[in-house]
Parts: structure tokens; sequence; C-alpha cells
């Protein structure tokens, strides 16, 4: 017999869990003051964490890390921001690149354009500088 939430089960690997900021230095704050009354096993237990995410989390806080994390808004909004604004600046680099092209290609038929024309009036100069001689039939 299996337990319905076993990887086996749901076809794949299953998915890591992720933390906010704000729910780790929460979680911190109530395990160091309930880790004096010997209550802090019971917070580790009640929300399924290990004693090295403790450690960890009280390191990124002592640092400063989770407090500057703590004070953004929403994470996902800005990276769901961020994604839209990398996705907007790719679609822009593709249309100058494209654009870039176009203005080469058209500048390259002008030339092209420029010098048939010299050519064109070269030879219609000199044909009209050169006396014709008579068909003979």
């Amino acid at each position: 017999m299996t337990l319905p939430n076993t990887p086996g089960e749901q076809g794949g690997r299953p998915k890591r869990r992720t933390f906010t900021a704000e729910y780790k230095l929460r979680i911190v704050a109530e395990y160091d003051a309930a880790k004096a009354s010997g209550e802090g096993a019971a917070i580790l237990r009640r929300e399924g964490l290990y004693h090295s995410h403790i450690l960890e989390w009280r390191a990124a806080r002592d640092a400063g890390a989770l407090t500057a994390l703590g004070s953004r808004k929403s994470p996902v909004g800005e990276s769901r921001r961020r994604s839209a604004e990398a996705a907007e600046v790719e679609r822009l680099r593709r249309r100058n690149e494209r654009l870039e092209a176009d203005l080469a290609r058209t500048k390259a038929a002008l030339e092209i354009m420029g010098k048939a024309h010299a050519l064109l009036e070269s030879l219609s100069e000199s044909a009209d500088d050169t006396p014709t001689r008579p068909r003979r039939r």
C-alpha cells in the first residue's frame, strides 16, 4: 500500500517549498521567543521545519538580507513586471535588428541606382560626342 502523497503517485518529483521573507522573520522571532521556555521544537514540528532552517534564516536576518527582502511589496509581481519588461525589450531589440537590416538593404539599393544612373548618363554623353557613320546597306 502506498501513501497518496508519495512521488510515485504524483508522477514526478515533489515541489520544493518556498518561504517568504515575512514568514521567515515571523518564524525566527517566534522560535527565539519559545526557545526560552523549551517550546521551540513544537514550533518546528507544527510548521514542518528543521532546525537548520532556523539557523540559516537567523544568519540571513542578522546579515540584513531578510529585512531588505521583507520591505519589498510583492516579489512575485515584481518578477512578473521584470519578465514583461524583458519580453518587451527582446521584442524591441528584434524589431530594431529587422529595421536596421531593411535600412542597410535600402541604402545598398540607392547606391546601386546612383551608380547605374551615372553609368547611363556617361554612356548618353559619349553617344552624343561621337559622330555617327552612315550605315551601309
